[in-house]
């Protein structure tokens, strides 16, 4: 691994624009369930759809219980060493950009600006109004949900919910096409800890590489990009991305 290591640093040192895309594996390693294994939280809920949520009260009220039951996963969870490895390759000005598929803001609670973070499937730590797009605190709405409104509305009368992409709901076209402009003009494309099969987050990897990027992957589980790409460490990204920094210091 040592020599996939050096490689990686040594591309990310020399890459005046470095990509990072993050999935779920990344934050796993701080204590949060991811979605597709087995004990994980779709093998523990049915999704509710978008459309769903939209129509049924009973569907809002089943929603927000079951975010009552994640938010306590996800209040203890921290920035792990991958999260803080990530933000300190951006004090080096090595970072361009963080597309993530996850919702949880790990990444600005270890030091990432806002603006060097596209949340492809928003943030959960928010919740917005589906009607007049208000934001609301997410611990303002729990209280209310504590106090007895199982599926709090907004003032406007708008139904609230988590600042999140549901099934059956568009991804922003804003933050997609920011996505996608980072993944065509980018040196190196580092995949952390995704699959790499949701549809169009999937893409992305491809993209870079047929514009010329050098496609990284750093996961442990298999990714339809394994043989396709230029570099495959299976590990640990908290293990693996401490790692890089420190080679990276010593090319620096």
């Amino acid at each position: 691994m040592k020599d996939l290591i050096i490689q990686l640093a040594e591309k990310l040192a020399q890459g005046k624009k470095n990509v990072v895309f993050t999935g779920a594996g990344i934050s796993t390693e701080s204590g949060i369930s991811d979605y597709r294994s087995k004990g994980g939280i779709w093998d523990r809920f049915k999704p509710i759809y978008f459309d769903e949520f939209m129509s049924s009260e009973n569907a809002r009220i089943e929603y927000w219980r079951r975010k009552c039951e994640l938010y306590e996963q996800l209040d203890d969870a921290a920035p792990n060493a991958a999260h803080n490895a990530l933000s300190e390759l951006n004090h080096k000005g090595l970072l361009e950009l963080v597309i993530t598929q996850n919702i949880d803001g790990l990444h600005q609670r270890a030091g990432l600006p806002d603006d060097k973070v596209i949340e492809l499937h928003g943030n959960t730590t928010r919740v917005r109004c589906m009607s007049c797009d208000a934001i609301v605190p997410l611990n303002k709405t729990l209280d209310r949900i504590k106090s007895g409104e199982p599926a709090p509305n907004c003032s406007c009368g708008g139904y609230l919910k988590p600042d999140t992409i549901s099934f059956g709901q568009s991804l922003r076209e804003q933050d997609l096409s920011q996505a996608m402009r980072a993944s065509q003009n980018c040196d190196v494309f580092l995949a952390i800890g995704s699959t790499l099969i949701v549809h169009p987050a999937s893409l992305m990897p491809d993209i870079a590489q047929k514009q010329g990027a050098f496609l990284a992957i750093v996961n442990l589980s298999e990714t339809p990009y394994d043989k396709a790409c230029h570099l495959l460490i299976k590990g640990k990204a908290g293990e693996v991305l401490p790692m890089v920094i420190q080679q990276i210091n010593e090319f620096l």
